[in-house]
């Protein structure tokens, strides 16, 4: 597909999604602009943008598809002024927030004008961010959300994900109430009890100071969502708040009823709590994408030796495998320890545990 595209917002989204157009649609034009001056002049030398503009009018008024990759807050902002420029006819915009139902009424006034703006939600990311972590697959196989106004016509839906096809990413068109509500249980809420369990972790920290150095390892891998940007987390909470208040009521209730079951030393119904989690836990598709950013942990049992970790980190430098983060868990003199490597991808993770066991003894678990 021609025309023009510009992308509002450099970063790790915005940069990616940009490369997904290029890679489908060379012949296109692709003009973006950022807060960063930054993540500009990175996204140019890095051939990601052909150009970048000063205002957002001057790079909106000739484009064929908008694409807003920028938090919730900024996009209910920039929707109300592209509302008032005058717009090329046919004009597609979209949006990459977590949360759709007040994005999709922020942009009532320009659907009202006959303008298609098409909810958006790339249900992908990583651990880093900015322009230079902007990569071309970075949506592959992700499911990536869709949720236009009902006024919206089919095949307006169809251009857009005809000019996004080079995300290769799994589409689902929904309405916004239902976007909302399905990252609210598998995405939203689940971030709020990670950050729930580290609260109280701190809180009995103070007392004794045990906690911190225990945290280590299993409960620090179950709470790292807890990590992500507070002030994205902070938007994503007052924008999903109805939907997120009737979660917490449920677990409140579920957690009542657990207590309820402790307290009655009721160790049949106890049993039946973590039985039905499990089953439920373990049918889940465990190589698919979805809401939440996948850890690709590999674990490696290693001797504690003075160069260890330079010897397993060569072996996956010679392959071109690499990777997003490294620790050591519970290494001490004359016992083996374990060796923690992160990966971007589940396909770097497997090549890396076949890289380790045809270049040594060590014991690789995928986890």
């Amino acid at each position: 597909m021609k025309g023009k595209v510009f992308v509002i917002g450099l970063g790790l989204i915005g940069g990616s999604l940009a490369k997904a157009v290029r890679y489908a649609h060379p012949e296109a034009m692709i003009i973006g602009t950022d807060v960063s001056e930054k993540n500009i002049q990175l996204s140019m030398l890095l051939g990601t943008i052909d150009d970048s503009v000063s205002t957002l009018e001057a790079g909106a008024c000739e484009a064929d598809l908008i694409l807003l990759a920028v938090p919730v807050n900024e996009t209910v902002k920039i929707l109300t002024q592209l509302a008032d420029m005058n717009l090329k006819s046919g004009v597609l915009i979209s949006d990459a927030g977590s949360t759709k139902d007040t994005v999709v009424k922020a942009a009532k006034p320009l659907i009202d004008k006959g303008v298609a703006f098409i909810g958006g939600h790339p249900m992908a990311g990583s651990h880093k961010s900015g322009a230079g972590a902007a990569k071309l697959h970075l949506f592959e196989h992700a499911f990536y959300l869709l949720t236009p106004d009902e006024s919206i016509e089919e095949k307006k839906v169809e251009q857009l994900k005809e000019w996004l096809k080079g995300t290769r990413a799994n589409f689902l068109v929904v309405t916004p109430a239902m976007h909302d509500k399905l990252t609210g249980v598998v995405s939203h809420f689940p971030h709020i009890v990670a950050s729930g369990l580290v609260k109280q972790a701190e809180n009995y920290s103070k007392e004794n100071k045990l906690i911190s150095r225990l945290a280590a390892g299993g409960f620090r891998d179950i709470t790292r969502i807890a990590s992500s940007s507070p002030e994205m987390w902070r938007d994503i909470l007052l924008h999903n708040r109805n939907v997120l208040l009737e979660l917490m009521d449920d677990w409140l209730q579920e957690m009542k009823h657990v207590k309820g079951l402790v307290e009655k030393e009721d160790s049949e119904e106890i049993l039946r709590f973590f039985a039905d989690a499990k089953v439920f836990r373990d049918d889940l598709p465990t190589h698919a994408k979805g809401a939440i950013p996948a850890f690709y942990d590999l674990y490696i049992d290693i001797p504690d030796y003075a160069g260890i970790i330079s010897e397993i980190t060569g072996y996956l430098a010679q392959e071109g495998i690499s990777i997003t983060n490294i620790r050591i868990i519970e290494t001490r003199e004359e016992i083996y320890g374990v060796l923690v490597i992160s990966f971007q991808t589940d396909v770097d993770r497997i090549k890396a545990a076949d890289c380790i066991s045809r270049h040594s003894d060590y014991e690789t678990i995928l986890a």
